[in-house]
Parts: structure tokens; sequence; C-alpha cells
């Protein structure tokens, strides 16, 4: 990430002074400001649209939650793959997961020159709502910049499916979100596969279980292969590659 500090054009200047960047004081010497981790990149800012020519260019941040339990001992488990993700976007684009609030543990950074806040509810995956909501609030994200990623039990281990809309799924961190989202589902979200529970086994104890070492490399692909699908859709925005991406994931694991 470059040092240089590009000029801004005044769309963009007037976006990076925006409320989304500070508190909600209406007076601005109180503003307590998340500028700073900013600074290192280059002003300039791409759009989150799909085709910039059709659409007016958005500077609107992303807020991209991962679902999962907080604590060393669910480090690992079923349950916790939307947390690995988000490590993975932040280790991938540079990002320090280094602030506390609402509930969350929070990295504030750039997806290519875009503004993105990556969340990990502290609240436990049944109250990641508490979190996520109120900090969409507060950073005033609308519906459509605001991804949540969650472990999916439908899917088989490893398989990706994003989203631009749908319900819960029985997925109680997903409901709870749902709720504090003033009941809308109209946001993106990425589910990773996990498998279903063997035979008779307690669908509980099979979540807070870990991978085997096969389930285990199943996994660590399909993260790499969701930063990929998250950083296309943060600078590209939702589109037909949605479709493609999901088709692609449906049969990567069929042998001929």
């Amino acid at each position: 990430m470059s040092l240089a500090m590009a000029t801004p054009t005044a769309t963009a200047a007037a976006h990076l002074a925006s409320p989304l960047l500070f508190s909600s004081s209406p007076d601005p010497r109180s503003r307590r400001t998340l500028r700073a981790p900013f600074r290192r990149a280059r002003l300039a800012v791409v759009a989150s649209v799909p085709d910039p020519a059709d659409k007016p260019v958005e500077y609107t941040p992303w807020l991209i939650a991962g679902l999962g339990n907080p604590g060393s001992k669910y480090h690992g488990t079923r349950h916790n793959v939307g947390f690995e993700m988000v490590d993975r976007i932040a280790r991938d684009e540079g990002i320090t997961m280094n602030t506390i609030q609402s509930k969350s543990l929070l990295g504030v950074g750039l997806i290519g020159e875009v503004p993105v806040l990556l969340i990990k509810p502290q609240s436990y995956m049944n109250y990641c709502g508490e979190a996520i909501g109120p900090l969409a609030a507060y950073y005033q994200v609308p519906l459509r910049h605001i991804l949540v990623i969650y472990d999916d039990m439908s899917l088989p281990n490893g398989v990706l499916r994003l989203q631009r809309k749908g319900g819960h799924g029985r997925h109680n961190g997903l409901q709870n979100v749902i709720e504090h989202l003033d009941g809308c589902r109209e946001f993106p979200r990425l589910s990773i596969g996990i498998g279903s529970p063997p035979g008779k086994m307690d669908t509980r104890a099979f979540l807070l279980q870990k991978f085997s070492s096969e389930e285990r490399i199943q996994i660590d692909t399909a993260l790499e292969q969701g930063v990929d699908a998250v950083r296309t859709l943060v600078l590209k925005g939702s589109s037909g590659s949605i479709e493609r991406f999901n088709l692609v994931q449906k049969y990567k694991f069929n042998r001929a």
C-alpha cells in the first residue's frame, strides 16, 4: 500500500469527511475520528458497484461480519468458520483487528481502496446481532453493504454460497442478526459449508467439533476462495458473477 497521498476529488474528500467515519455528535469539535487506519492509503476511492458507467460511484464503507463464539475453547470448530474467514481477510488485506466496540472485535481498513469494517462479535453466536445491529447503525452502513459470513450445515464441507439476501435457514446467529436489523433480510451473506451431523449425532456437539484432517484441507481451500469472493463483491458489487461463483462451488468436489 503506497505511502504517497493522492489528491482526492471533491466527491472523495466529501466522503472522507462524512459522519460515516465519525461519531454521531453534532458538534464537529467533539467528533471522535476513525480516520487513522486509512491515512496510509491513497485517497482515491474506487466504485463498489458492478458497472461504474451505469451507476454513480459509491464511497460507502462495507461492514463484513463473521459469526462465531469468542475464546480459545471454540477456536477451529465448525461453528467458528465465520471468524476464520474474517481473520483470513484481515491477514490478506493487512487489516489489524485491534479495536473493541459494541461487543465486537473490530478492524478498520481497506479492500483495494474501498473502506471496510471487519467485525467479530464477542457476544456469542446466538446474540451476535446485538453487536452487528448497533455497529451498522452507528456507521450508517446500508443493508446492501452488510456482509454476514457464517457456517452452513446444508452445504457440503468446504462449499461456499454467496447470496444477495435470504432468510436465516434456522441458523440462530443469522436469525439474531436479522432481528437486530429490524427484521430486514436484504443484506448479502456468504455461507461456508460444514456438512451435516453423521447418523444421530447431536447437532450442538457437531457444531462444536473440530474438523478432520481431510475436512480441514477443504475448509482452508474454501477460506482462500472466500477471500477472493469477498474482494470481488466489495470492489465490483453483486452481479451475474454471483451465479457463476455458486455454480462452480456447487460442483467443485465432483469427480468424473
